[in-house]
């Protein structure tokens, strides 16, 4: 009897457990659903998406903003409601609502269009919270329209040159392009277009940029406190990216200026699916001086005028392969062209910069990003000259390849990872000279040929820890190899904000950066006759420790207040 007992109350209890737990689920699932939203925001004028722009969700009280290419992802859970509204707001647009029924998972692409100056006010204090939240320190975000406020030498306007106003960059001259953050040397400075290196960003002898205002939709500048996926340089991250061009309807502009002129055209190929731009300038000083000495050619007493002109070209093209796909080709090329022919002798001095960059967005689902990346970079520069029976020429090239791929993962709203890998294969001209006698009885040639193979790896996590402390950490590995040694090592990135209240936050960051190139600089001006010279048996990488601390403050959603040291 007693054994009947236990054994029919062992089961009753077992079964009535098992009634408990599945109670509690049902519960769960009926009174706290949860859903991912996920897609990316555009611009409604010209479908260019929008980088930084805010998400809200005013029920759950929980937000985010999309990555650089535009995506966006975030995790709503204990929504007790069968639908939710969703707020998406940038600087300078109107802020869209967007209410949208409660399921798993959830793909909404929005575009945004341009406010009245009241929606304005509003959108960028909204902007300055985020600023106040973020745990980005020692960044600098600069656009086009901004560049253009600013007058430079001869009207024209310049990115590099606004980036001169900020605290923290000096220029090396008056005039110059060249930028020292925080006391490091200009070959310090990580300068990528569309992700792919640009080694000398420099016109003119460094009095104007290569980047054409006209082609660039945003630029980011990191001078501290850099993110795991930034490596290979020790002062500074110079992010520029193109515009993609208007998928809406085609559309051009151009001008004529003291120096130079410029055109810029963009339209769809495939409308909302596809689309182009081209954009380009040309100085006119060899014009001007050719035409000159052309006139003065008839008097042998007239001193001949050097001629001197650059160019750039900027395209690119985007193609929506699906919901999940895109694919973007971008390319540049310029260059500068400066000679001096007289009667005795023809001296020629050339340099310039061509990238290209095949690169392809894919969404694996609501939570998971990627953007994989194929770049190639080429600068070299020349000098030549022929004398009377003589001639010489002198010069220097580096070229890379690389190949990477970038992932983002938003776990829930408490983690977002980001990981990724790549590998560049360098190629170096160090020093190549070439000279001579006309009759071939003198001859010789100089310089040194070397290439090798850099790599990347890294990891980062940005965790929400509470209502107040925000820490994004990560550690990067990288490695140099040629055919004399192998270096390789680990840099540790780590940030922090913590909230001392919706307007004020305290900041610290520490960050380890390596380099394993070198610059050999022929003089203190911004001449483009520098050399780029691998990490060797005898020359060692380069190694950075920073650390930075600092505070923001939002005074009244109207002024924002950082300071740093």
């Amino acid at each position: 009897m007693r054994l009947f007992f236990n054994k029919h109350k062992t089961l009753f209890m077992k079964k009535s457990l098992f009634t408990c737990i599945l109670s509690l689920i049902a519960y769960w699932a009926i009174g706290q659903e949860s859903m991912t939203l996920s897609g990316v925001v555009k611009d409604a004028s010209n479908g260019e998406t929008l980088i930084g722009a805010t998400i809200f969700v005013p029920q759950a009280n929980t937000g985010t903003v999309t990555n650089e290419y535009g995506f966006y992802s975030i995790t709503l859970d204990e929504i007790t409601s069968d639908s939710v509204q969703i707020d998406f707001s940038y600087v300078g647009f109107q802020t869209s609502s967007q209410r949208v029924k409660l399921q798993p998972e959830y793909k909404l692409d929005v575009e945004l269009g341009t406010g009245v100056e009241l929606q304005e006010i509003v959108i960028k204090a909204n902007s300055f919270s985020e600023e106040v939240k973020s745990t980005e320190m020692s960044v600098e975000s600069i656009s086009p329209k901004e560049a253009k406020l600013i007058p430079v030498l001869l009207g024209e306007s310049d990115v590099l040159k606004t980036i001169q106003l900020k605290p923290g960059i000096p220029s090396g001259s008056e005039g110059s392009t060249g930028l020292y953050v925080r006391g490091g040397r200009s070959d310090q400075n990580l300068i990528v277009l569309d992700e792919a290196v640009v080694y000398n960003a420099s016109h003119l002898f460094g009095f104007f940029s290569t980047f054409n205002t006209d082609a660039v939709k945003d630029l980011k500048l990191y001078k501290g406190g850099f993110p795991a996926q930034y490596g290979g340089r020790l002062s500074s991250v110079i992010d520029v990216k193109l515009k993609e061009g208007n998928k809406k309807e085609f559309a051009g502009s151009g001008g004529i200026g003291i120096i130079s002129s410029k055109l810029t055209l963009e339209g769809p190929i495939q409308k909302d699916k596809s689309s182009f731009i081209v954009s380009g300038r040309r100085t006119y000083f060899d014009l001007i001086t050719n035409a000159i000495n052309e006139k003065n050619s008839d008097n042998p007493d007239a001193t001949q005028i050097p001629g001197y002109y650059f160019y750039d070209l900027n395209t690119k093209v985007n193609f929506d392969l699906g919901e999940k796909d895109r694919l973007y080709l971008s390319g540049y090329f310029g260059r500068d062209v400066f000679g001096f022919k007289s009667d005795f002798f023809d001296f020629n001095f050339g340099w310039g910069n061509a990238t290209g960059t095949a690169r392809w967005n894919h969404q694996f689902n609501s939570k998971t990003f990627s953007n994989t990346t194929l770049t190639f970079s080429d600068y070299q520069y020349s000098i030549s000259n022929e004398v009377t029976g003589f001639s010489f020429e002198v010069g220097s090239r580096i070229k890379d390849l690389n190949l990477k791929s970038d992932y983002y993962w938003a776990v829930n709203n408490d983690h977002t990872l980001r990981y990724g890998l790549g590998i560049t294969y360098h190629e170096f001209e160090v020093g190549r000279l070439q000279a001579g006698s006309d009759d071939g009885d003198v001859s010789f040639s100089a310089g040194n040929d070397y290439n090798g193979w850099e790599f990347g790896a890294y990891i980062g996590d940005e965790w929400d820890v509470d209502d107040r402390l925000r820490v994004n950490g990560g550690i990067r590995w990288s490695g140099f190899a040629n055919d004399s040694t192998f270096y390789m090592g680990l840099e540790p990135r780590l940030a922090a904000r913590y909230l001392v209240n919706d307007n004020v936050s305290v900041k610290a960051s520490y960050a380890r950066m390596k380099q394993y190139l070198h610059l050999i600089a022929s003089s203190g001006v911004s001449l483009p006759t520098d050399i780029w010279y691998p990490s060797t048996s005898d020359v060692e990488p380069q190694r950075s420790d920073q650390v930075a601390i600092g505070a923001t403050i939002n005074i009244g959603n109207k002024l924002l207040l950082t300071n740093e040291y």
